[in-house]
């Protein structure tokens, strides 16, 4: 089973792309790890992206898909893997096939920017320890205060609605015609994202024929 998982910033990508490795034993392939990791272990392809990063420069397109071959070709992967925030662009998906790149189902989820920034602007978190909260969803005890450890509940700058707007802003711009290319290559489900998250789950499961 290979998978690319496709949405909006706050779809819930990264949480499915984690209950669908535990359930169908697929390793998660997300670019910033692999990118991150590069770096920190001073490879030349981790110096590539440190000539780019430094200066604050969007990696290219051939560069990352490199990555991504690189990262599949390890042993671990085997023809089972999700990816997490690639292709992230047409022209890295037209790219990752010119190599051999193939995927056996592209799950859409598809969410409204109103629900996105209900979802991520309600976020809050005390720093020192990490702990997540949700205005709505999942509020502390005493509003504004972490429930362990009594701290003040900071809005992380990710989740600031002005920067919410402006990723919404590019996912609609450069990522959301995947949509239309993967429709083509008969490949893409789209799936209601604003249900319950193990009804997600399910519906991705039967998609794929994993249920």
């Amino acid at each position: 089973m290979k998978m690319i998982l496709l949405g909006a910033p706050g779809a819930g990508k990264g949480t499915q792309a984690e209950i669908l490795s535990k359930r169908l034993g697929l390793v998660i392939i997300g670019t910033g790890n692999i990118i991150r990791e590069a770096i920190a272990s001073g490879s030349e392809l981790g110096r590539k992206f440190r000539s780019y990063t430094d200066r604050g420069a969007l990696v290219p397109d051939d560069l990352v898909v490199e990555m991504v071959a690189d990262r599949l070709a390890k042993p671990d992967c085997s023809g089972r893997y999700i990816l997490d925030g690639f292709p992230r662009t047409v022209v890295q998906a037209e790219k990752f096939e010119e190599i051999g790149g193939r995927v056996d189902a592209v799950i859409n989820l598809v969410i409204s920017d109103e629900e996105i920034m209900e979802r991520m602007t309600g976020r809050r978190v005390w720093e020192k320890c990490g702990t997540p909260y949700h205005i709505h969803n999942n509020p502390p005890a005493e509003a504004g205060i972490c429930d362990k450890c009594g701290g003040a509940l900071v809005t992380r700058k990710d989740d600031a609605p002005e920067t919410v707007a402006k990723r919404l802003k590019v996912y609609h711009e450069q990522t959301e015609p995947l949509v239309d290319f993967y429709r083509a290559h008969g490949v893409l489900t789209s799936l209601d994202a604003a249900q319950e998250m193990d009804r997600v789950t399910e519906e991705i499961l039967a998609a794929v024929g994993e249920k």
